[in-house]
């Protein structure tokens, strides 16, 4: 018989987020999402808002949250650098804070622990492919320094909490993530291709665009999340991404050949402290949950690009409608 649990997750309004909502509901729990909306967005939920199952509260997790559930999805934090580096101080307290906040919680009401960490622990990789086992080369007081660093804190934070007070806890390295529902002016590579091709503008590469990124399709994620907090006893941290690399111009290419656009591509200087290569080694999500992506690039860009198609005729129609 199938168990119905209370789950919740913070920053359930984001990308991620509304994603992991949509399935937990789909396999029959409740779910309590909890967004402050500084990134994500109550259109990202509105359609699973008549569901019984499902619950939205407005709060930020700088701040304690007493609720009672099975298990906690910790996804709070703006994770596109346009965003986190908008408000560098609050990016750190969200990440650190958050995760004392949601941790205190898991030891009160002894709920298993999932926090969303990321590949940017990993910095400008100087190993390659990058295994759980790599400690990184991240600059702690660069430009990006508040996301890197406030998820290095907070992986801490969560193995402190496990240790000391044996809380169960799951920690999942998170590598390049897309698929509908991106913020279209997030800043990240996927979304701003699809976006300046979409409007026929130049295509921005950062250096020469020989920089490397895996880029992982949103339900092939969500997958390896459910698997990583059902599995008993694995407590990460666990790199989930797909290990197929490509390089940013290629990307490039392939968004311009997928959407017909006349885009040309230009080069800008290469971003401070931006990693040259990005590429998961998922031996041990392979091992531990049985998982690895299944959806191409082409095939995940194919059920991506309409979703912005949609988004830029509204726009225009809105525009018009003014």
């Amino acid at each position: 018989m199938h168990l119905r649990r209370r789950i919740l997750v913070t920053g359930g309004a984001g990308f991620v987020g509304a994603h992991l909502c949509r399935r937990l509901l789909a396999d029959g729990h409740d779910v309590l999402c909890a967004d402050n909306f500084f990134t994500g967005t109550k259109d990202a939920i509105a359609h699973l808002l008549p569901d019984p199952h499902f619950e939205l509260i407005r709060h930020d997790v700088t701040f304690p949250l007493y609720v009672e559930v099975d298990e906690i999805y910790n996804l709070a934090c703006p994770a596109s650098p346009i965003h986190y580096q908008h408000d560098p101080v609050q990016t750190t307290k969200t990440a650190v804070h958050g995760a004392i906040n949601m941790l205190g919680l898991a030891k009160r009401i002894r709920a298993r622990i999932l926090q969303a960490s990321t590949s940017e622990v990993y910095g400008d990789p100087e190993v390659h492919p990058q295994p759980e086992s790599y400690r990184g080369n991240v600059n702690p007081i660069g430009p990006r320094a508040c996301y890197d660093e406030g998820k290095r804190c907070a992986e801490t934070l969560f193995f402190d909490y496990h240790r000391q007070y044996a809380v169960d806890i799951r920690v999942a390295r998170i590598f390049n993530t897309y698929g509908p529902g991106m913020h279209p002016n997030d800043g990240r590579v996927v979304s701003n291709f699809i976006m300046q091709a979409l409007r026929g503008d130049p295509i921005t590469l950062y250096g020469d665009g020989s920089q490397t990124r895996s880029f992982c399709f949103v339900d092939d994620l969500v997958e390896a999340l459910v698997r990583f907090m059902a599995a008993d006893g694995a407590t990460g941290p666990m790199n989930l991404g797909n290990p197929t690399e490509f390089t940013i111009r290629e990307l490039a290419e392939l968004v311009i050949e997928m959407t017909g656009s006349r885009s040309e591509l230009v080069t800008r200087p290469l971003p401070a402290d931006d990693p040259t290569q990005r590429q998961p080694d998922i031996s041990l999500a392979r091992d531990t949950l049985g998982w690895q992506p299944t959806v191409a690039l082409r095939d995940g860009l194919a059920r991506t690009i309409p979703y912005f198609q949609d988004m830029a005729q509204d726009a225009a129609a809105q525009g018009l409608a003014k």
